[in-house]
């Protein structure tokens, strides 16, 4: 008995074609905003929005930024800043989806529900009552006062996003654990955390992303040059007062380089701890 010979569907010339350049069009679009702004920190300030490429390559936008303003000091801050929120971030959202994922307590559901609500709101309708609440406890121009905020932005997705990851691991862990010995932080600690670092690394990058790029909360809550962090400082260059387009491509070119080895050093846990903490909710 003969069997019918398997037919595959494939793509004819033209929607191959058609979608390669869907591809390198998206890939352009993509591309060419990061590209143009690597060109023009490399112009000299008069051919900012000269159309040509680098006709007369020069250092000097790098040079004023790194020698001339408070760069450094907006750098620092923005470490600091950024490291702490990443730290605590991680910490707290795991151990939040962990605790929803394993334990069943009252106000559990209520809890998961105002974690999703949080995520509705708009900055422009948090910021004001942020401000106040911020300025009453003394917070404003500290480091303190942005690392909460940014806090309350991260950790609400984060802890989500890990409670499904962790649903993904099977409890016989956690009871071999309680076997052994552990109390239920021991066997987080000791034997769940360290299958969960896709979900890490997942949960570290986007608090980092968070709190490296935010600009509204930075800009509201930090004034004065030697408060300022890196999303902060970027205005000072072009604003009503000044139009240093130069100096602005090249401090966002050294801006983009941390968040480029992070990501680097993320990528390849990224795409596993997406996938694993959206299988279950």
């Amino acid at each position: 008995m003969s069997r019918a010979p398997h037919r595959r569907n494939r793509r004819t010339p033209l929607a191959s074609a058609g979608l390669h350049l869907a591809l390198l069009t998206a890939a352009a679009v993509a591309v060419f905003p990061p590209l143009w702004l690597l060109v023009t920190s490399f112009k000299p300030r008069d051919d900012a929005f000269s159309t040509e490429l680098v006709t007369h390559f020069t250092l000097a936008n790098y040079t004023h930024v790194l020698a001339d303003t408070e760069f450094l000091t907006w750098f620092g801050n923005s470490v600091l800043i950024v490291g702490v929120t990443t730290v605590l971030g991680v910490f707290i959202a795991a151990t939040t989806g962990y605790a929803v994922s394993r334990f069943r307590f009252p106000g559990m559901r209520p809890l998961m529900w105002l974690l999703l609500i949080t995520q509705m709101f708009p900055v422009a309708v948090l910021i004001v009552p942020l401000y106040n609440l911020m300025a009453s406890l003394g917070l404003l121009n500290q480091p303190a006062g942005l690392i909460v905020t940014y806090l309350t932005i991260a950790v609400p997705f984060c802890a989500w996003m890990m409670k499904g990851f962790f649903d993904t691991i099977p409890v016989e862990i956690d009871e071999s654990g309680r076997v052994d010995g552990l109390n239920p932080f021991g066997t987080f600690w000791r034997l769940v955390l360290p299958l969960a670092r896709p979900g890490l690394a997942v949960t570290g990058f986007y608090t980092f992303v968070t709190a490296w790029a935010e600009v509204a909360y930075a800009s509201a809550f930090m004034t004065g040059e030697e408060n300022l962090t890196l999303a902060g400082g970027l205005q000072t260059f072009v604003n009503q007062y000044t139009n240093d387009w130069g100096s602005m491509t090249a401090a966002a070119v050294i801006i983009a380089v941390p968040a480029a080895l992070v990501f680097s050093f993320a990528q390849r846990h990224l795409v596993s701890g997406l996938t694993a903490g959206t299988t279950k909710g």
